[in-house]
């Protein structure tokens, strides 16, 4: 069975009429301990759901802004078991729901029977996996459900809509709506209105499922789509932590109060 405290942590912000809002930044940037500090941070700042990523060197869907974060994570010489180690802290004091955005090789050569376990082991809510589309994903995806962990599902603008209602008939209880095609961070190059409706569409295939969307998500577009499910900024933060790191300020309470004002946007 799948983990419900993504369905509960949804189910209890639309009581509020909230959208949840999820946050993306990268394990081990700037350093492993200022990344804890850093989802600490944006844990009391309001978000609902925290992405972790893990650190990938050939990133095919990330933009300049991720890059820059996961390179520096690399450089200080992150690895999947200090991912681990991040998250098994960061739950000692936060229920926060935690999920995972990677590639696929990097599970591989945890194995992933590991990679799962430790995800359970350490009360990770959810796998987003870039590289590993439906059906090749339908065996790990099993595996993540018998162990409580929501596997996450990516849909587009172009996927048709045979696949769409098979891929979201074979999803758990959260989809990942791609806004645009594109890496992160870039400019929307649709108009929120044709977004939404898009997603509107994707979402009436069934509407029991919870859909968050991502990619070009900044302060200036966040409130236009703030009737999703919920909203995942990641390339924003990403460009605060470098721009602290330049600027010789602190990038915990950089993001900290970006996530207030994000939070701000969409309540």
């Amino acid at each position: 069975m799948t983990s419900h405290t993504l369905k509960k942590n949804f189910d209890k912000l639309k009581e509020k009429k909230e959208t949840a809002l999820i946050t993306y930044t990268v394990a081990g940037d700037p350093d492993k301990e200022t990344s804890l500090e850093i989802l600490k941070s944006i844990a009391k700042s309001g978000a609902n759901i925290i992405e972790i990523g893990l650190a990938h060197n050939t990133p095919i869907g990330d933009g300049k802004e991720i890059q820059n974060s996961a390179h520096r994570a690399i450089s200080n010489g992150i690895l999947v078991k200090d991912l681990f180690d991040i998250i098994e802290d960061f739950k000692k004091n936060y229920s926060t729901d935690i999920i995972i955005m990677t590639y696929y090789n990097m599970i591989l050569q945890f194995g992933a029977d590991n990679f799962v376990n430790e995800c359970r082991r350490t009360k990770v809510s959810g796998i987003i996996c870039v590289d590993l589309p439906w059906p090749e994903n339908k065996e790990f995806a099993e595996k993540c459900k018998n162990n409580s962990i929501s596997f996450i599902q990516l849909v587009a603008p172009t996927t048709s809509k045979e696949r769409l209602n098979k891929i979201i008939k074979d999803s758990h209880e959260m989809i990942y709506y791609i806004s645009m095609l594109s890496t992160t961070g870039g400019d929307l190059k649709s108009s929120p209105e044709e977004i939404l409706k898009n997603y509107n569409d994707v979402k009436n295939i069934d509407p029991s499922k919870k859909y968050v969307i991502g990619f070009g998500i900044t302060e200036n577009t966040i409130s236009a789509l703030k009737s999703a499910d919920g909203l995942v900024v990641g390339s924003v933060l990403c460009k605060e932590i470098t721009k602290s790191i330049k600027s010789g300020q602190n990038p915990v309470t950089n993001v900290a109060n970006m996530i207030v004002k994000l939070k701000n946007k969409i309540q």
